[in-house]
């Protein structure tokens, strides 16, 4: 009998990557890869830096969206999988309680705040915010939710609705209804919603994904003590934050803040298994799975698999070993403080802000007649276009990975590993630096994107008569 070859497979079809994408998979995403200059085909990954077919490095200072916060196919994690394939463990039995998934439960509440004891284990972190809605539901027996302007929770139907940005609501009919948005910081918007007193949860990201916005006050303690005083529960999604990004363990311990439910995913899984986790109460917990027939009343098929267990827990040993909560409120305030100082230099970056390494760099209208003029004029074009001026040209110039930080933003977000070190800021920030000295002349950069635009047109209609052609149609 053949036996399946792997790695003869992944040589002999490495380069294929977006061919396969735009016939199979999502060909508009692809189209716009193609356009920004992100069309890599990368051959394999470690720690902070990934590396095409011919060697070169690139410095991912995206993560995975912060999946990666361990660095890239840690051997640490790596080892523990092989470990647990060759066990040759019994998994999803479903109808049993396994070990692996009980010992990363008992290894994550260690890290949690002592008032939070239970853990429902989960895939994702949209999953998890979805579980986290129905458990405030049944604790509560209300079913109205608040959430914050320019949050983002996840995509599917429930996280989506809690989702403040129209671009991704957009087209999918009605969503969840009860859902209500008030703007962080805007205390009386938030009790006049709370004082009805049918509000089941207010959920908030301790920093907000799309922008890396954050209370500069003691707003989400006042918050917290108004949903005491209304019965309300307070979610924590740390989907993001959590585990080490911030600086701290969790992101809303830079706030004194004490959530009910807190909702955790991305780097547990070492960027390996995916696995979500909530984290409650246990009161809380009960009041879901409230009777023997409701034992399974909220459940999911590949949940508590060994392999998301044991990459959790393998994670969560590298993040307490390697010190890496540490090393990112150091690397965090040495990057922003090094950024900060080329703002004398380059007046287009508005602020720098954040907390560890999850950081976001503003930009805003420059001086002078000439910067104002090319501002006002790629914003005309398009209210995304001066951001990607920066950074297309950090991956094409200089092979930095990064990403704008929300849609029409000027803003750039950097999620590096928890791992970097010295070398990794030098070369970041004389990147951003020579990036932004020719900025001074955005015709180059302007033209790159025309460029890129030109050509995948050209290879999108090629594609399209391809497609045709295959299917038979004249």
């Amino acid at each position: 009998m053949p036996s399946f070859d792997l790695p003869s497979l992944f040589r002999a079809r490495l380069g294929e990557n977006y061919e396969l994408h735009e016939q199979h998979i999502n060909p508009t995403l692809v189209q716009v890869q193609r356009i920004i200059g992100f069309d890599k085909v990368y051959a394999r990954a470690e720690g902070a830096y990934l590396y095409d077919q011919q060697g070169n490095d690139y410095l991912d200072f995206l993560s995975g969206y912060s999946t990666y916060n361990i660095g890239r196919n840690h051997p640490v994690v790596k080892k523990a999988l092989h470990d647990a394939l060759d066990l040759d463990l019994p998994n999803m039995v479903q109808m049993d309680c396994s070990l692996m998934s009980g010992l990363l439960a008992e290894a994550l509440l260690k890290k949690c705040p002592r008032h939070l004891d239970a853990v429902f284990f989960c895939n994702s972190g949209t999953e998890a915010n979805e579980g986290a809605i129905k458990f405030a539901r049944a604790a509560t027996g209300r079913s109205r939710l608040i959430a914050l302007k320019g949050s983002f929770h996840g995509l599917s139907n429930g996280s989506l609705s809690l989702t403040a940005a129209g671009n991704f609501q957009e087209g999918f009919g009605d969503l969840l209804p009860g859902v209500v948005h008030v703007k962080l910081g805007d205390l009386a918007a938030l009790e006049e919603e709370l004082r009805l007193r049918d509000v089941a949860a207010f959920i908030i990201e301790p920093i907000q994904g799309k922008g890396v916005v954050f209370p500069e006050d003691d707003y989400f303690l006042q918050a917290e003590a108004l949903c005491r005083r209304y019965g309300t529960l307070l979610i924590a999604d740390e989907v993001q934050t959590g585990l080490g990004r911030t600086g701290k363990w969790w992101g809303h311990a830079h706030f004194a803040i004490e959530p009910d439910i807190m909702t955790v995913a991305k780097s547990l899984s070492g960027g390996y298994v995916p696995v979500g986790a909530i984290v409650t109460r246990r009161s809380i917990y009960q009041k879901t799975f409230s009777s023997l027939d409701r034992c399974v009343v909220h459940s999911t098929t590949f949940g508590r698999n060994n392999l998301a267990m044991v990459a959790g827990l393998a994670s969560l040993s590298v993040l307490e070993n390697e010190g890496l909560v540490e090393n990112a409120a150091k690397r965090g305030a040495q990057l922003m403080e090094r950024i900060d100082a080329l703002r004398t230099k380059h007046p287009v970056i508005r602020a720098v802000r954040g907390k560890g390494l999850m950081i976001a760099i503003e930009f805003a209208e420059p001086p002078g007649l000439t910067g104002k003029l090319a501002w006002r004029a790629m914003h005309k074009m398009d209210g995304g276009l001066f951001i990607q001026t920066v950074v297309v040209p950090l991956m094409s110039k200089h092979r930095v990975l990064t990403l704008v930080a929300g849609h029409n933003m000027d803003v750039i977000k950097i999620l590096p590993p928890l791992t970097i070190g010295e070398k990794e800021i030098d070369r970041f920030v004389s990147a951003l630096d020579a990036t932004l000295t020719a900025l001074r002349r955005p015709v180059g950069p302007i033209v790159e994107l025309t460029r890129n635009l030109v050509r995948q047109k050209s290879k999108a209609r090629q594609g399209e008569k391809r497609r045709k052609e295959l299917a038979g149609v004249a």
